[in-house]
């Protein structure tokens, strides 16, 4: 017999079981037939018939316009993702050369004006993260438009 164990057994571990399932779901069905060498179709008592020349042609052009979709597909995140990342270093460098320009201005303000003061150090603590962490981000992104150059 190809099962081990007792039909109860081989039910119970599918989870046919009385409190179970009735019928296994798709993906019990795949590990299924992949375990006795057969179909799903042929475990549904679906009758299975011979691929011909004509059905194996039209299954390979169907394969090939689907396999064309996805290099296109491929081709457009890859030029999709490079113009974020050059968009992103345009970016970067606009403000770097915003912030370069204004040379600080704001530490000139009176900070015994309340407004003046959190507006002051909003702009300070942002001069002060963006100095630090932009040029990892740029040269990350400039890495990254260097990579998806190389995959074509």
């Amino acid at each position: 017999m190809i099962f081990e164990g007792t039909k109860n057994q081989f039910f119970f571990g599918l989870e046919l079981t009385r409190a179970g399932l009735s019928v296994p779901d798709s993906s019990m069905l795949i590990i299924l037939a992949n375990e006795l060498d057969t179909t799903v179709s042929e475990l549904l008592g679906e009758p299975v018939a011979e691929p011909t020349t004509d059905d194996l042609k039209i299954l390979s052009e169907k394969l090939e316009v689907i396999n064309l979709q996805l290099a296109k597909r491929s081709i457009t995140k890859v030029k999709t993702i490079r113009w974020i990342l050059i968009s992103l270093c345009a970016v970067i460098v606009v403000i770097f050369i915003a912030l370069a320009s204004t040379n600080s201005f704001y530490l000139n303000w009176n900070y015994n004006d309340p407004e003046l003061a959190v507006a002051g150090t909003i702009l300070h603590g942002f001069e002060f993260l963006f100095v630090r962490l932009a040029p990892i981000v740029f040269l990350t992104s400039v890495v990254g438009v260097v990579v998806t150059y190389k995959k074509r």
